[in-house]
């Protein structure tokens, strides 16, 4: 029990980060327009690899984890001075459009009509990102409001296993807030990482092994919440080709579409939840980029028990 809320709570961190500088102040950029041309203002040539180090937990030897993992949860900014992504360090990037076009009980935008842009990251975790390894998949999303141009963005976390699985492409799997859980030797090998990550982030929040999506449910929406309890989604067209690293396999050409199905469910039936397709994500734009990396900022919401 005690290994498996260490990886939860890992795997979770999708947001979480050390700040390359002692510099904290964000940048004030809120608009999609504006964020968008941040992420994409820096692409790179070629593919990093950034590996995960428990010595990236220490700044001039200083414990700074703590403090890190109270921000992600407290800082709602969407851009942020350079920072070194904890649990996900390599991702790619997309611009795209939400869209609910089903009938459902939910508020905010999961209700249908709902249109929306939205950039996300999609991402694996600890260091491997090539199909010939073991990988858990991440995806991250950014939702801004249509018609308050000052709202605070609607974020929100996926993850398809959260000890990750063999799949040959991204776009094999299904990606949840509440994700299952596998053993693998490489979480085994990075147990201190993992344990140190956890005491952090344990003392900051609550359930590490599901993400709410009430930020989804309350924006522009100021009475009658009804919120999910579950969200899913799984690729409509699966970009299944050869490629081995994820990002080679997710970029988008001219021309192209990247489609997500979302799934949504509050209830279960014989111990299954009941799922209901509620509309699509379409990217039609991708980059990898040092923005991507490192100043894009996904904050996690606090726990809410009243949900």
């Amino acid at each position: 029990m005690k290994l498996f809320l260490l990886i939860t709570t890992l795997f979770t961190l999708a947001g979480c980060s050390t700040m390359k500088t002692a510099n904290t102040k964000q940048t004030n950029i809120k608009s999609f327009e504006n964020i968008w041309n941040q992420v994409k203002s820096d692409p790179l040539k070629t593919l990093p690899q950034e590996k995960v180090s428990f010595f990236k937990l220490y700044s001039n030897g200083k414990d700074v984890i703590s403090h890190d993992a109270k921000r992600t949860l407290e800082d709602s900014s969407d851009i942020l001075k350079p920072f070194d992504k904890l649990a996900h360090p390599n991702g790619i990037c997309f611009k795209g459009v939400w869209e609910i076009d089903s009938q459902n009980i939910f508020s905010g935008y999961f209700k249908k009509g709902t249109k929306a842009p939205i950039i996300a990251r999609a991402s694996t975790a600890m260091s491997h990102t090539t199909n010939d390894s073991t990988r858990a998949f991440g995806f991250a999303g950014k939702l801004f409001s249509t018609t308050n141009k000052d709202e605070k963005s609607a974020n929100f976390f996926l993850i398809d296993d959260l000890g990750g699985t063999d799949a040959k492409h991204y776009t094999d799997v299904t990606l949840t807030n509440e994700p299952s859980v596998s053993f693998s030797y490489e979480v085994l090998k990075n147990i201190a990482y993992a344990i140190k990550v956890s005491n952090a982030f344990s003392n900051a929040d609550k359930n590490p092994t599901i993400r709410q999506l009430y930020e989804i449910s309350s924006l522009d929406e100021t009475k009658n919440i009804i919120t999910p309890k579950w969200m899913k989604i799984e690729a409509k067209n699966p970009k299944q080709n050869d490629k081995k690293d994820f990002r080679d396999e997710l970029t988008i050409k001219d021309g192209e579409k990247l489609i997500f199905n979302i799934f949504v469910a509050n209830k279960k039936m014989d111990e299954k939840k009941v799922w209901q397709k509620v509309g699509t994500i379409t990217f039609d734009s991708s980059v990898i980029s040092y923005s991507c990396d490192h100043r894009l900022h996904f904050h996690h919401p606090k726990w809410k028990k009243e949900l």
